[in-house]
């Protein structure tokens, strides 16, 4: 019996440690995890300095999402009601539910993503944009999925999350109208095209013949005919006066 609580208080101090580990800053996250395992092991707790050792590094975004964890206790718990909640409106198709709970949703991230940028801020490392879009994407993850929320809750994310594909937008589940779109334009042929560009031509006057190849060869005849009759000045042919 002593020797399972000895066990049993060697685990609870390993997850107490591995806690501490993922709120350690990244860039000192090793050294430190290496320090923790190697004190297990001189301690002769095999075990846990497995367990400690096979700890990963985690991203700077999901450092900052496991740090506004522990350092918000009272809001994050909040949140994860929050998600319950919106799940289960999406569930049951309620509707206003979806539309209220999806308001708070928008504003809640907003403010969440935000501390979480402070309290890395002030712990030396400052969150780069797309940190900070990888810590909102974090915490809309939570709110859209059970799993999600619940490797949030252990405050050991390795990685940022990301919301499920299928989950869907407040528009979509309370039925509000989508903004039309424009149609799409048919595409115009090349021929469409090149007539539109082309001047339109004024209709012929009146006694003058076609200008295709069948006119012109009209007009030679007319030509010789008038020539012949006032050659030198004077008219010939018997032509009228």
């Amino acid at each position: 019996m002593n020797r399972k609580g000895v066990r049993d208080s060697g685990g609870r101090d390993a997850e107490r440690l591995l806690d501490d580990l993922y709120a350690t800053p990244p860039p000192d996250f090793v050294p430190r995890r290496e320090e923790l395992a190697a004190q297990a092991r001189t301690e002769g707790r095999v075990d846990d300095a497995r367990l400690i050792h096979a700890a990963r590094r985690p991203t700077l975004a999901a450092w900052a999402a496991n740090v506004l964890l522990r350092s918000q206790p009272v809001a994050s718990r909040r949140f994860l009601e929050l998600g319950r909640a919106l799940r289960e409106a999406y569930r049951t198709l309620d509707a206003d539910g979806v539309k209220n709970l999806s308001e708070q949703r928008r504003s809640i991230v907003s403010t969440l993503s935000r501390q979480a940028a402070a309290l890395a801020r002030e712990a030396g490392h400052p969150l780069s944009d797309a940190a900070q879009q990888e810590v909102a994407s974090t915490l809309q993850a939570v709110l859209a999925d059970q799993d999600a929320a619940d490797r949030w809750a252990t405050g050991r994310l390795q990685s940022a999350l990301t919301p499920p594909a299928d989950f869907p937008s407040s528009a979509a589940a309370t039925g509000a109208p989508q903004k039309p779109t424009r149609a799409p334009t048919a595409p115009r042929s090349s021929g469409a095209r090149a007539k539109e560009r082309t001047p339109p031509t004024s209709p012929p006057e009146a006694g003058t013949t076609h200008p295709g190849p069948q006119g012109r060869q009209n007009r030679r005849p007319a030509a010789s005919s008038a020539a012949r009759r006032t050659r030198g000045g004077r008219r010939v042919d018997g032509a009228g006066p």
